[in-house]
């Protein structure tokens, strides 16, 4: 099954689609990608709330795993998402 069909008929809403789609089109070969929640809010036009609600549901419906990412000076920087 594509992901585009699992997607429409899982019960994910409409922003959790949408923040799908966006970190698929900018995952690389390996299905990882790590834009920044302020990014992704930007781009899709949405709150960072609605990012960030979106970012968890999509992680409880086992679609994307979310990992933290240090700065050199330790620092927390964008997250790794990885599409499963």
């Amino acid at each position: 099954m594509g992901y585009f069909e699992m997607i429409y008929r899982s019960e994910l809403s409409h922003r959790a689609r949408a923040v799908y789609m966006y970190l698929k089109d900018h995952a690389d070969k390996d299905g990882q990608c790590w834009p920044g929640i302020r990014t992704i809010a930007a781009e899709l036009k949405l709150s960072r709330s609605t990012v960030k609600r979106a970012l968890d549901d999509l992680c409880k419906a086992g679609l994307i795993a979310k990992s933290p990412r240090w700065r050199e000076n330790g620092s927390l920087s964008s997250n790794l998402y990885r599409l499963l």
